[in-house]
Formats: C-alpha cells, structure tokens, sequence
C-alpha cells in the first residue's frame, strides 16, 4: 500500500506547482503537488452571501471527487480571509433566501467540518465570525503574522451565535477560553490565537501558510487513509449529528430571529456605521 501511495505522491510533483481543478467566479481550485487548493475569490472582503456559499459547497464535493492527497482554504485577498456572513443577506431579507441562505451555510459547513480528507486553513488575513468558522471547521490552520483577528464576535452585534458555531470552537480550544470569547466577542491577536490553540502555527506570509499545510497534510504520507479518515469522523461525529438532529429548529429559529424588528434595527445601525466608516 504504501510504496504505490508514495509513488503516486512522486507522480504528482511532476505537475505544474498549481494545475487548474475548477473554477468559478467565487471559488478557485488548484492541484498543487497533489493537493487541492481552493481559494475564496469575493471581493472585497469574501463575504459569505448565498452565492458564495453555494460556490464553496460545489468545489467541496468537486474536490471530493478528485480525491486529492487533502485540501488547503484560503484566500485571493491580501488582508482578509473571510469577513463572514454577508450582513445584507440578513437586513430586510426576502424570506425564502433566506432560509436558502442559511440551509446552504449549514451544508457547506456539515461538508467542511466532516470532509473525508486532511484539510487546512491557510489564513492570510482577518478571519471574524463566519471566517473563523470556516477556518475552524478545518483540522490545522496557519495564519500569517500581522494586525489581523480571528474569532466569532457574534454577541458584539446582539446576536447569539448557533450552537454548531459553538460546538465548532469548543472542539478547536479549551471549552473555559471558547465560553469566555463568545460571551465577550472576542477577536484574538494572531498571537492569542496560537497561544490558546485556535491556529496551530504562524506564518510570514500566504505562501508560507500554504507551505505549512502541506507539510501538515503530508504528515498522513504514511497512514493509511481509511483509518485516518474513520479516526477523524468518530472524534467529530457527535457535533456533526447533534448539528443534523437541530438543523431545522436552527434554520426556523434563524428565520424568527430575522423578523425581530430590533434584530433588523440593530443590523441598519450597524450598516450605517460601516458605510459612515467607509466614507471617512
């Protein structure tokens, strides 16, 4: 088993460092040494709209299919991973969208976090909120050193984050550091984040964050896949079938939360704030 793996690892450094897989105007996905590269493409900030969403889930299963060696999450802009949920999928919402929205959200998440394959999160820049998400659904996250934030900073905005987000964090650190950063929105220094095990190690830029995750995903070189993959799948089980057992109460009680006229009072404000910052 483990000399054709090897070799098949050898064949695949023969190819271009990043051989197109697919596209789309949103996601893009490349073979680089074997292992699938996707890279969110949103401007400005990648955040997380329906379409998006719906991009993401289709390269997870596009990616699934090509059984790459594993999969590295990162992004096209050069100071933010992912500034998470799009605001305006949520103020004043068509309410069918919304629900499309959020099922999508939860898919995408319910295929990151139980992905079959070694993934890793190369973020190179700000990762708030549904970010973080996204970066802690994968199994190792290098960051790029710098002024940048992680963390789900929900209750900031006076809103409670679902409870799959915070099974997700409490899975990633100590359940006492993940009680006291949602209660008080935390969004760590890239520093705090290494320090309470949120990334696993920092970079000096994007291709150095690429380059430690492949060396992370290359670590299974040696173990057989089936048995990475059932190892993995039993340890994340429970989130991922308390998550199936709520998925419609969680999408019910997310479309309720949205017709709460201070819920939508509280997100104009805060647009307003972001467009007056914006102008300055």
């Amino acid at each position: 088993m483990f000399p054709l793996r090897q070799l098949a690892r050898h064949a695949s450094r023969v190819l271009p460092a990043c051989r197109p897989m697919s596209s789309s105007p949103m996601v893009d996905v490349a073979d680089s040494d074997g292992i699938a590269v996707v890279t969110l493409q949103r401007p400005p900030v990648n955040s997380l709209n329906l379409e998006l969403l719906q991009a993401i889930s289709k390269s997870l299963d596009d990616v699934a299919k090509n059984k790459p060696e594993g999969m590295i999450l990162t992004s096209a802009s050069p100071t933010v991973f992912s500034a998470g949920l799009d605001i305006m999928e949520m103020y004043k919402p068509d309410l069918k969208r919304a629900e499309e929205f959020w099922t999508t959200l939860q898919e995408t998440w319910i295929k990151l976090f139980g992905f079959k394959f070694a993934t890793a999160a190369a973020i190179n820049g700000h990762a708030p909120a549904g970010g973080c998400l996204l970066a802690m659904s994968c199994e190792y996250r290098a960051m790029v050193a710098g002024k940048y934030t992680i963390g789900l900073n929900e209750t900031a905005l006076g809103i409670v984050a679902p409870l799959w987000f915070m099974d997700t964090m409490c899975h990633t650190i100590h359940i006492r550091d993940a009680e006291l950063a949602l209660t008080t929105a935390k969004l760590f220094t890239v520093d705090e984040a290494l320090k309470v095990g949120m990334i696993d190690e920092t970079a000096t830029d994007k291709a150095d964050a690429i380059e430690k995750c492949k060396k992370f995903i290359g670590k299974f070189d040696r173990i057989p896949p089936l048995a990475r993959t059932m190892t993995k799948l039993s340890i994340r089980g429970n989130v991922l079938a308390k998550m199936q057992k709520i998925r419609q109460q969680d999408t019910a009680e997310f479309l309720q939360f949205l017709k709460n006229p201070q819920v939508q009072q509280a997100l104009e404000m805060y647009i307003q704030m972001m467009k007056q910052k914006a102008a300055k």
